[in-house]
């Protein structure tokens, strides 16, 4: 073998090497970047009530005939407004979230869910996800007021019937992140980010 043969595959070693240590130092910066980003919350859609303004009142009656309020005094510290469709696959993904979250809170969390369309589909529904625990509304003036757009949507009520988080959900990180925005007093997370950012620049 030819000493230039022996030298270019020396070179080619070196190289790979090298690429293969600045491949190590680009995943160890991805992950500090990961560690340093804050959690990605529910995406806030544009239109309707904003968080802090009063919840619209309904007064609705429930697929099973339960009375539903919804704005102003509430007896639940929190209301989880869901908004759902039995043709949403990714509603369906979020329904065992929801009762974990609401089993976690032990009676301090109301879930409504809300919906509109064919009865038969809704009932259906219930009956497919098990959702009898919790009231299923049919309103399309509901949907109107909070200007829901894309699903699935939550909307987190005090008890004084003020909206203190809201946004599109697709997954737990997402839904937690209602709650999380309410207990640090921001409208989102995003919000919260938004700050972060502003002080940094300041």
């Amino acid at each position: 073998m030819s000493n230039a043969v022996i030298a270019a595959l020396i070179a080619l070693w070196v190289l790979v090497i090298g690429l293969c240590l600045v491949v190590v130092a680009l995943l160890r910066q991805v992950g500090m970047l990961h560690e340093r980003l804050g959690p990605v919350g529910a995406l806030v859609m544009p239109g309707g009530p904003s968080v802090g303004d009063a919840a619209p009142n309904f007064d609705l009656t429930a697929v099973d005939g339960r009375a539903v309020r919804l704005g102003g005094q509430s007896p639940h510290p929190l209301t989880l407004l869901f908004f759902l469709s039995p043709n949403c696959p990714v509603c369906k993904s979020m329904l065992p979230l929801i009762r974990s979250i609401e089993r976690e809170r032990r009676g301090a969390l109301q879930v409504v869910l809300a919906s509109d369309g064919d009865l038969p589909a809704q009932l259906a529904m219930v009956k497919r996800e098990r959702l009898e625990a919790y009231p299923l509304v049919l309103s399309t003036p509901l949907g109107l007021a909070y200007q829901v757009s894309k699903l699935p949507h939550a909307v987190l009520i005090d008890a004084e019937g003020k909206i203190v988080a809201k946004g599109l959900i697709n997954n737990r990180e997402h839904l937690e992140s209602l709650f999380e925005a309410h207990r640090m007093g921001v409208g989102s997370l995003q919000e919260l980010a938004a700050r972060g950012l502003q002080e940094v620049a300041a």
